[in-house]
């Protein structure tokens, strides 16, 4: 990319694109958008494959899914600034090609630390992609257009947490889980090639601003400790472990040194003054406890149904793949209600909705066929749109206008950030509960000698006999622990459609796409 093209701003018609070469960019930076959102979830149903062929524990093989959304989580609140040094085309181009290459090494890794490694680097060029591709639409895009631009941006969001578990499903079971990767390096290279031909001459203005190298240097050391904390904890007993004790000090010394350096540097790396505002404080905190919910369940649903259901990943990606399959058609009433009513109102009615659909699951059994396990997924698509359209306009109506970019950056990064840790202590609440429900169900089992005289009168061994009684008891102990958890996340996302009403009703209507501005 040359330093010598020149530079419009943002709005200005000579930046715009028209017709079919106005069509093709918008779909190349979707694809881009759509590659970035499907990482997130393509892993989660190949987790017990990656498990096996690299010999390490489900819960430690989840680390490929937390790594990528953490490192994620540190690159998106850097965008804005990103953006503005280097150029968004730029940064596009980069994130894009080190995304591709990146997800090229992923593939060849043959052990989970260098896994992980290449991962948090997919991560962290990845987090770039999607706001980054949001403002390059908006900037080639004329306004008449602009909704319909928006529009095929925002279906990449909804269908790539659909399309994900079905094709890592499908790969992990075909192809094998390196293949999960690989289909981002022709995706990557395709995106490369095309900005390089479609945007030039048309790069945003720069500003040389001053790097805040105490700032992101906090950033890394507290959000990195507090996940490996969350990662190790349940391997190493947590606080008995002086390793989790460092983690956990480390974490929350990084973090308070962080806010105090944040909220007194002059050109702070992550503007947090905004949270000022009461409107934005209360969407946040809403966003936050239910995508770190609802991305817990992501992860549990495949894991559980391979481990103890005798799910292949495909078919557990199929059932998984059906929690946004009513979104595509729910969108658009939620988008035309928006501006008609208290968005407070459809955000409280689509958590309601989805808390529903994951308190459904607590009456889960191990008897149950696929029309029971996909009904709560569809429900859960019915209340994801009155969630996610109005929120977002509704945050940004709390700022100034000058703080909607870091304002959006900060949406991002804890939703990200939210998830990932959702997952962690999803996994570790996961198992603790399975052995708590064994050790009930083993206190009050009645007369387990005379069924293990029946089995042995049967033709099982006396060996044989007490394998099957205990294969029984942890199945059943899985399942309630399973239960448990998903009443737990349930409530957590009925106290997110509380919270919402701590913010103020808005003064005036919301408009879809304000975020981007």
């Amino acid at each position: 990319m040359s330093d010598h093209q020149p530079t419009r701003a943002m709005g200005d018609p000579a930046a715009y694109m028209q017709g079919g070469v106005l069509f093709g960019t918008i779909i190349v930076l979707a694809m881009a958008n759509f590659m970035a959102i499907l990482d997130m979830t393509i892993v989660n149903v190949a987790v017990p494959h990656i498990a096996g062929s690299l010999a390490v524990s489900p819960s430690e093989s989840t680390w490929v899914i937390t790594s990528y959304a953490v490192a994620e989580a540190i690159t998106v609140p850097l965008t804005g600034w990103l953006a503005a040094r280097f150029g968004a085309v730029r940064m596009f181009f980069v994130a894009a090609a080190g995304f591709a290459f990146f997800s090229m090494l992923c593939g060849f890794s043959n052990s989970l630390a260098m896994l992980i490694v290449f991962r948090v680097l997919q991560g962290l060029s990845g987090g770039p992609l999607m706001p980054m591709s949001q403002t390059l639409i908006m900037r080639i895009t004329p306004p008449k257009h602009l909704q319909i631009g928006l529009g095929l941006w925002t279906m990449t969001t909804v269908l790539a947490p659909i399309a994900g578990p079905l094709l890592g499903g499908y790969i992990a079971d075909t192809a094998g889980w390196p293949w999960a990767f690989f289909i981002n390096v022709p995706i990557g290279i395709f995106c490369v090639v095309m900005v390089t031909v479609l945007l030039v001459g048309r790069e945003t203005p720069r500003e040389e601003k001053p790097v805040d190298y105490v700032g992101l240097a906090l950033l890394i050391i507290w959000v990195g400790a507090l996940q490996m904390m969350l990662d190790n904890g349940q391997d190493k007993d947590w606080f008995a472990s002086p390793e989790i004790v460092t983690l956990c000090i480390t974490s929350i010394i990084g973090f308070f040194a962080f806010l105090i350096w944040e909220l007194t540097e002059e050109h702070p790396v992550v503007d947090l003054k905004v949270f000022r505002h009461r409107g934005f404080a209360a969407t946040s905190v809403a966003l936050a406890l239910t995508f770190g919910s609802l991305f817990s369940a992501v992860v549990l649903i495949p894991l559980w149904l391979q481990m103890n259901m005798g799910y292949t990943a495909a078919l557990a990606g199929y059932v998984t793949a059906y929690n946004g399959a009513l979104s595509l058609f729910v969108a658009p009433l939620a988008a035309y209600l928006v501006t008609r009513i208290d968005p407070r109102i459809l955000v409280s009615f689509g958590l309601s909705v989805m808390a529903v659909s994951v308190l459904v699951r607590v009456t889960f059994n191990q008897d149950m066929d696929m029309t029971q396990l996909i009904l709560p997924q569809l429900l859960q698509g019915v209340g994801m749109p009155f969630f996610m359209i109005p929120l977002i306009g509704l945050t940004m109506t709390f700022v100034a206008p000058e703080e909607t970019a870091s304002a959006a950056g900060l949406i991002n990064f804890m939703r990200s950030l939210a998830g990932a840790f959702g997952t962690a202590i999803t996994t570790t609440a996961w198992s603790n509960a399975a052995i708590s429900a064994h050790n009930d169900l083993a206190g009050t089992l009645h007369h387990p000698e005379a069924m293990l005289a029946k089995m042995q009168a049967s033709g099982l061994s006396a060996g044989q006999a007490l394998e099957t009684l205990n294969n029984i008891a942890t199945g059943q102990s899985v399942m309630l622990g399973t239960n448990r958890v998903f009443f737990t996340v349930g409530l957590v996302v009925l106290v997110a459609a509380a919270s919402i009403w701590l913010a103020p009703r808005p003064k005036g209507p919301i408009q879809i796409g304000a975020s981007a501005h």
